[in-house]
């Protein structure tokens, strides 16, 4: 037998070509091989996201596409099919147009402010000094706070009777209608700035733990000033998170509806007027089901814009990293 192993290796030896590989060998593989992956163990997260997410993406479709509304909802199985009429009389015919507006400027404008809010207290909050974690603490307090409860505190502070007129009235300056008219609109934009940087800043404190300390130590080494150490040493490492916290925050600004509604109500003031306050008094207080179903379908493209800028701009860098590889 070993004599047989021998004179096979020997052959193999000999009908090889010099200098190439050796003759492969035929091995059974051990472990899970692509075909015999249980998929199956898959079925309860598709089913989640099935029922979570595709039925009523479906459902909402559908109701884009009928007339429904509080007198067609009993039979709402048979309610006449219109196509996009919901969709034409939504641009044209109601504020949506103008809310979008309302909700862009308003997303964009609070990430603006509170991008590089978040992205300061991070770095403050960085090196360990003495009481760093009370300040730590401190800037977590709105994002820890529900959002109902932090509306309805500034909604109390900000009645023409409430603690902030009292004090401007006490130094002076003419207190102001913060939840109507124009001033509304930057009153909804404040309270959203308080809100939502905390979590800007947890992003950027979760991207600065990643920077090696070996790093640090080189460029004090080296001399290098704050704002160079900032712009050389720091900024990069936070590029992924400060493009997600762009992304995230932006999304969440457009997709807020507890703030506005406690803080102003349904239906909301013409300059707070935004998508989501839009959709809910259209659905539950006009009860104009497929209209309001149009409009949301208007609202998740509108959302999936960035999120798809997003996406591409993160496959694109992944790729150039793999090229460069």
């Amino acid at each position: 037998m070993t004599s047989e192993i021998a004179g096979n290796t020997l052959r193999d030896e000999a009908t090889r070509p010099a200098g190439g590989p050796p003759a492969p060998q035929n091995k059974k593989r051990k472990g899970v091989t692509e075909r015999d992956r249980p998929l199956w163990l898959l079925a309860p997260g598709g089913l989640l996201i099935a029922v979570i997410i595709l039925i009523p993406l479906v459902l909402a479709l559908y109701m884009s596409l009928i007339d429904l509304d509080q007198y067609t909802l009993r039979k709402w199985l048979t309610t006449p099919f219109i196509g996009v009429e919901n969709f034409v009389e939504a641009l044209t015919k109601t504020d949506l147009l103008r809310s979008i507006w309302i909700s862009v400027s308003f997303a964009v404008v609070s990430t603006i402010v509170t991008v590089p809010l978040g992205v300061a207290a991070a770095v403050v909050t960085q090196n360990p000094y003495r009481g760093r974690a009370i300040v730590r603490a401190v800037f977590l307090i709105p994002y820890v706070l529900p959002s109902f409860v932090v509306a309805t505190v500034w909604r109390t502070m900000l009645q023409p009777d409430g603690i902030v007129n009292s004090v401007l009235h006490n130094v002076g300056i003419d207190p102001g209608l913060w939840l109507n008219g124009p001033m509304s609109y930057w009153t909804l934009i404040l309270v959203e700035i308080w809100a939502a940087w905390p979590f800007i800043y947890l992003l950027a404190l979760a991207g600065l733990q990643s920077v090696d300390h070996e790093v640090h130590e080189a460029a004090a080494i080296d001399g290098a000033l704050w704002w160079r150490k900032l712009r050389e040493v720091i900024f990069p490492y936070l590029k992924g998170p400060v493009s997600l916290a762009f992304l995230l925050g932006t999304l969440n600004h457009i997709n807020n509806f507890t703030l506005p509604f406690v803080l102003f109500g349904a239906p909301a003031p013409a300059d707070v007027n935004v998508l989501p306050i839009l959709v809910y008094v259209t659905s539950f207080q006009s009860f104009r089901f497929g209209l309001s179903a149009a409009m949301a379908v208007v609202s998740l493209i509108l959302i999936a814009i960035p999120l798809f800028i997003y996406l591409r701009a993160v496959k694109l860098d992944v790729s150039d990293d793999g090229g460069k590889k």
